[in-house]
């Protein structure tokens, strides 16, 4: 089992996707972080899957670096035409600057937008949240998945 995540994590997997951080290998992925200063690890088999993100490992809840695997593995809905909304996104900093209020980073890059494209942007993110819920996968502290 795991943890719903905060939405933003979901707005943070958009930018992930969209600046090409996320190399993906047969069973596994990397992931760099919104500043660069970090490499995660993804490894899944059949619906186990493993992070080394603080999200995933210490708190038990579906990370950035997760999601946006999920994403681009088919198993979570990518609306592309969300993707350049979260092009270029320090979240590391925004979130720092934010004290880690997640909702409230969130809410400062909608709200540039217009109220046709915050609507778009957050019916599309409660979409993925909702399917996060629904999602039949665990997630293991275990490196080794064999």
């Amino acid at each position: 089992m795991f943890k719903v995540p905060n939405k933003s994590k979901i707005a943070e997997s958009y930018t992930a996707i969209v600046d090409n951080r996320i190399t993906i290998f047969e069973n596994e992925a990397i992931v760099k972080s919104s500043n660069g200063d970090k490499e995660y690890l993804i490894k899944w088999k059949d619906n186990l899957y493993y992070s080394n993100d603080n999200s995933s490992y210490w708190q038990g809840a579906l990370g950035y670096p997760v999601i946006a695997v999920l994403m681009l593995q088919n198993k979570l809905s990518l609306n592309k035409d969300i993707l350049k909304y979260f092009k270029n996104i320090n979240w590391n900093k925004l979130n720092k600057e934010n004290k880690r209020d997640y909702d409230l980073s969130l809410e400062g890059i909608i709200e540039m937008f217009s109220p046709s494209e915050k609507e778009k942007i957050y019916n599309e993110i409660n979409k993925v949240y909702e399917e996060i819920k629904l999602l039949n996968i665990e997630l293991t502290r275990k490196k080794n998945l064999d």
